[in-house]
């Protein structure tokens, strides 16, 4: 699965099973990040297309949050391709 992130225009591939975050990381790309356990909120990103899914029954989200999109991607896993609000990611090569 294809995963865009705007506004850099850098991407990935996520694999099944593998959340967003880690993903990104094994493409070279650095997403902020803290307790990659769906609570400190430090990965929040919008998704502007696509679905995902969390591995946790209840991340560190409101219902009102995940209503508008809102994503961690620490907890998170792709349904098929997405864009990502993301404008604090950058790539490390």
């Amino acid at each position: 699965m294809r995963v865009r992130l705007e506004p850099s225009g850098l991407a990935f591939e996520a694999e099944t099973g593998t959340t967003l975050l880690k993903s990104a990381e094994a493409a070279g790309i650095e997403m902020p990040s803290s307790c990659r356990n769906g609570t400190c909120r430090t990965c929040i990103c919008q998704l502007m297309s696509g679905a995902i899914r969390h591995v946790i029954e209840w991340p560190g989200l409101s219902a009102d949050e995940k209503a508008e999109g809102w994503i961690l991607p620490c907890v998170a896993e792709a349904e098929g391709d997405l864009t990502i609000d993301a404008p604090k990611a950058f790539s490390v090569f």
